[in-house]
């Protein structure tokens, strides 16, 4: 559970630097190539620690409502291999 909650947390603080990063670039995404692709990478990798952030927050509320198992816990099987 612990290891769970630091995920969160880590994946939240990651947001928030990706967000002051945004901010405080000094090119924009009509800036060339650079631009279009840093913002189209990061953008995307941002995007994808998001949903896995919302999923793991849902397997955490699970995990506290006792939905898994030992034998029934594809919920989380299938967030770790997002």
């Amino acid at each position: 559970m612990h290891g769970l909650i630091a995920t969160i947390l880590l994946a939240i603080l990651f947001t928030g630097f990706q967000v002051f990063e945004y901010a405080e670039a000094s090119f924009d995404i009509s800036d060339g190539i650079y631009g279009s692709t840093f913002y189209m990478a990061t953008g995307f990798h941002g995007f994808h620690v998001i949903i896995g952030t919302i999923f793991l927050a849902v397997c955490l509320y699970r995990l506290y409502k006792f939905h898994f198992t030992t034998t029934h816990h594809f919920g989380f099987e299938a967030a770790a291999w997002y």
